[in-house]
């Protein structure tokens, strides 16, 4: 089905907001960054969200299912959320707000149905190509062990392994972007995206 597209495809730039939120992450969990970090993190994250906003809709507009909903998902829980959850933690943790602690217990149940959708939608990516394939597949598990520290089922040992994730997620994502970019404005394979595991 041919399509007219008023637009080329935005989706770098949303690879590139993905990258610093998981960089900013990374920092956090890999205990570089501390609690006067957590408000300068919340305000990237919300430039994040614009941009991986204005993704979701182009994609979605352009008839891309996969990208568009994850787009989607990701700037309302991986940014715009978790920014606000960021600057609530700073608030409560610096006593700004009394005596209130935050109990990361109900985190851990949203980032259990956020990482159940990163984790469902993951074979569709078996047909991106493959460092998309991986970035997503990093994510899900990175998500699925925030899920276990928040609900103090496994240790805080494996916080940095968190950390470490989230840093080559961004990497990759960094690489595609160089890769999707590159290639269109040169016509020709600059930097290769590797194929995808299925056709």
């Amino acid at each position: 089905m041919s399509q007219d597209h008023s637009f080329v495809s935005p989706g770098p730039a949303g690879l590139g907001a993905l990258a610093v939120a998981c960089f900013g992450f990374g920092a956090v969990f890999s205990g570089k960054v501390g609690l006067g970090g957590l408000p300068l993190l919340a305000a990237w994250l919300v430039g994040g969200g614009i941009v991986q906003y204005t993704v979701a809709v182009m994609e979605l507009k352009d008839h891309n299912m996969t990208g568009g909903n994850v787009f989607l998902f990701f700037s309302a829980f991986f940014m715009f959320g978790a920014a606000l959850s960021v600057m609530a933690k700073y608030l409560m943790l610096s006593g700004m707000i009394g005596s209130v602690k935050p109990e990361p217990m109900v985190e851990g149940f949203c980032w259990a149905a956020g990482a159940s959708f990163l984790t469902i939608v993951t074979p569709a990516y078996l047909k991106a190509p493959k460092p998309l394939f991986l970035i997503v597949l990093l994510l899900d598990i990175a998500l699925w062990i925030i899920v276990g520290l928040d609900m103090g089922m496994i240790g805080a040992e494996l916080k940095p392994v968190v950390g470490y994730l989230l840093y080559a997620t961004g990497w990759l994502g960094v690489y595609m972007v160089g890769a999707i970019v590159n290639n269109h404005i040169f016509g020709r394979v600059v930097l290769p995206t590797f194929g995808s595991f299925v056709k």
